[in-house]
């Protein structure tokens, strides 16, 4: 059973046992022990109105807070083989007509692909397990609400992950995953500025022969 400290970096730095995962908006962090490492991510709102309401959300009912729908969504994913980390426990605090919440997932043995990039190109097969992996997910009707090359990772292993499904929805298939792809190659776009247009091309190329043969 989950138990509240858990959701509390204050309480995993005491320890010595919580390292920042990031330096964006909602630090997320990676806490625990070796072999039983966890992230452990505060929802945090983005765009304007962030500026007012940081991280505070509408109160519509246990299942429909964002913390309990991506932990049940992330948990149906896993059952279906899907390559997305394991949900380990999710909080929601109530204050009236609003909530703030949290998500404990278990820490991949893998490195987000726009680290990957950052210091330069990488193997074919990198880009083909990126294409199987999002190719997977497709087929299971996951529209990913935020898919970029900050939310796909390569394990040690060689295969691909995907995290972060705040916001996504299971859909029938449609244009929806081409409107994905669309997002995805932006990504890639943005995140090398110092590749040349051709470097950029092949990777893509790699990339969507890992799809096609998903």
């Amino acid at each position: 059973m989950a138990q509240p400290q858990w959701f509390e970096p204050a309480w995993w730095q005491a320890q010595g046992r919580a390292v920042p995962a990031d330096t964006g908006r909602g630090t997320t962090w990676f806490v625990g022990a070796p072999g039983a490492e966890w992230v452990l991510r505060h929802y945090w709102r983005g765009g304007r109105v962030a500026r007012w309401i940081a991280d505070h959300y509408l109160w519509v009912g246990l299942e429909r807070s964002r913390p309990f729908v991506e932990f049940r969504l992330t948990q149906r994913m896993r059952a279906l083989g899907l390559p997305v980390p394991r949900p380990v426990a999710a909080r929601v605090l109530r204050a009236g007509v609003t909530y703030t919440g949290d998500l404990i997932t278990e820490r991949l043995a893998a490195v987000p692909y726009s680290s990957l990039m950052a210091k330069g190109t990488f193997d074919a097969a990198g880009w083909r397990a990126a294409g199987a992996c999002v190719a997977h997910c497709h087929g299971a009707g996951l529209d990913h609400a935020d898919l970029t090359w900050n939310n796909l990772l390569l394990g040690r292993d060689g295969t691909a992950h995907l995290i972060d499904l705040d916001r996504a929805v299971l859909r029938a298939p449609g244009r929806w995953a081409l409107a994905n792809l669309t997002r995805l190659r932006r990504s890639l776009d943005k995140l090398t500025p110092n590749w040349t247009a051709a470097d950029r091309d092949a990777a893509w190329r790699e990339f969507m022969a890992g799809y096609s043969a998903r």
